[in-house]
C-alpha cells in the first residue's frame, strides 16, 4: 500500500517553497518557506531544502515513514534522468552538473524527482486543476518570462532530458528582438510581463493619451502589466491595445503548438494571467482567426485553477508517479 503523503519543493532564485501534498484530494496540507541565500553556493542551498522540508514536515505532525518521496523543481536546466542541474543562470557558479537528487537523498533518506518548474505547474493543473480529466492539454505560465508544459495521452512530455514543452519560446516572429534563450522573435519577449510593461512604458514616452503614466505618478520604473490592466479596466484604449497585442503574440503560439499536439485544453497561468479576460479574449480571437485546418471550438481555453499551489502539487504527483514506475 502506497502512502498518500508526498513533498512538492520549489527552488526559487529568491525562496524556497515546501508543501506537504495528500494525493487523495490534492490538498497541501502544510507548507513552508524560506529564503534561498543562493550566494552561499549549492552545498549550503541543498541543506537549506532538507532543513525546511524536515522541519515542515515535523511541524505538520507527521513522520517520516508516513513520507513517500519528494519532487522538487529548480529554475534552469535540468537533466532530470541524471537528477543534475545542468545550468541555472541566476545563481553565483550556475549550479553546472549539480548532483543535486542524489544530495537531497543523502540529507532526507527519501527518493527525490526532479523536473522543470513549468512542467510540474503543468502537471498539477493536469492531475488537480483546470486540466482535470482531459488527456490531452497544453499549459503556458506568463509571469517574468513565458514557461509551458505539454500533456499527451495522459503523459506528461519531457523529452529531450526534460527541455520538451517550452512553449515560451515558439517563434513568433523571426525577425523579432533577441531573447533571452538566445534566440530571435519567441512569444517571450512579445508577451511576458516585462515584455507587457514594456509596452506600457514606451506608450507614456511618446505622449500616447493613456491613464497608464497617471497611475504611477510618472514614476517610469513602476509601470507593471498589472497597472496596464488597472489601466484596461478603467478602459483605457491605448492599454487594452496592449492586452490586445500580447494575447494576439500568445494565440499565434497557441495555435503553433496546437497543430503538432491537438489539445483539449490550454491551461493560462502565472502572474501575468490575473489579467483574466483582458488577455484569453484576445488569446481566444487570435486561435479563432488563424487556426482554420483543426476545429478550434474544440479546444477550451481557460484560465489555471491551483495559482501558487499547482507547481507543488504537481511535484507531488510526480514523485509519486516516478515512485511508482
Amino acid at each position: 500500500m502506497h502512502t498518500q503523503y508526498y513533498v512538492g519543493c520549489d527552488l526559487g532564485g529568491t525562496n524556497i517553497k515546501a508543501g506537504l501534498v495528500d494525493l487523495s484530494t490534492g490538498q497541501v496540507i502544510a507548507s513552508k518557506d524560506t529564503k534561498t541565500l543562493s550566494y552561499l553556493g549549492h552545498e549550503a542551498v541543498i541543506s537549506r531544502i532538507a532543513n525546511l522540508i524536515t522541519a515542515m514536515v515535523a511541524e505538520a505532525g507527521f513522520e517520516w515513514s508516513q513520507i513517500g518521496g519528494v519532487g522538487l523543481s529548480a529554475p534552469g536546466r535540468l537533466d532530470i534522468e541524471k537528477g543534475l542541474t545542468s545550468f541555472i543562470p541566476n545563481f553565483p557558479g550556475h549550479w553546472i552538473d549539480v548532483p543535486i537528487k542524489a544530495l537531497l537523498e543523502s540529507h532526507l533518506k527519501v527518493p527525490v524527482y526532479i523536473m522543470n518548474d513549468v512542467r510540474a505547474i503543468t502537471y498539477g493543473e493536469w492531475a488537480f486543476g483546470a486540466g482535470k480529466g482531459v488527456d490531452c492539454m497544453l499549459c503556458l505560465a506568463i509571469g517574468t518570462g513565458i514557461g509551458g508544459g505539454v500533456v499527451i495521452n495522459n503523459q506528461l512530455v519531457l523529452n529531450q532530458g526534460g527541455t520538451a514543452g517550452e512553449l515560451g519560446h515558439i517563434t513568433v516572429d523571426f525577425h523579432g528582438p533577441k531573447c533571452g534563450c538566445g534566440n530571435y522573435g519567441c512569444v517571450e519577449t512579445f508577451a511576458s510581463g516585462p515584455a507587457i510593461a514594456a509596452m506600457g512604458l514606451k506608450a507614456v514616452v511618446q505622449g500616447q493619451a493613456t491613464k497608464i503614466g497617471e497611475l504611477v505618478n510618472y514614476d517610469l520604473n513602476k509601470i507593471t502589466a498589472h497597472v496596464i490592466a488597472t489601466a484596461a479596466e478603467a478602459g483605457d484604449e491605448v492599454a487594452l491595445d496592449i492586452w490586445n497585442t500580447a494575447g494576439a503574440y500568445i494565440g499565434v503560439a497557441i495555435m503553433n503548438a496546437a497543430l503538432v499536439v491537438g489539445p483539449k485544453r490550454v491551461v493560462i497561468t502565472g502572474g501575468v494571467a490575473a489579467a483574466g479576460e483582458l488577455l484569453l479574449r484576445p488569446i481566444r480571437e487570435e486561435v479563432r482567426r488563424r487556426m482554420l485546418i483543426m476545429p478550434a471550438d474544440q479546444m477550451e481555453i481557460v484560465p489555471g485553477e491551483l495559482g501558487n499551489d499547482a507547481g507543488i502539487i504537481g511535484l507531488a504527483v510526480w514523485a509519486a508517479h516516478k515512485g511508482d514506475l
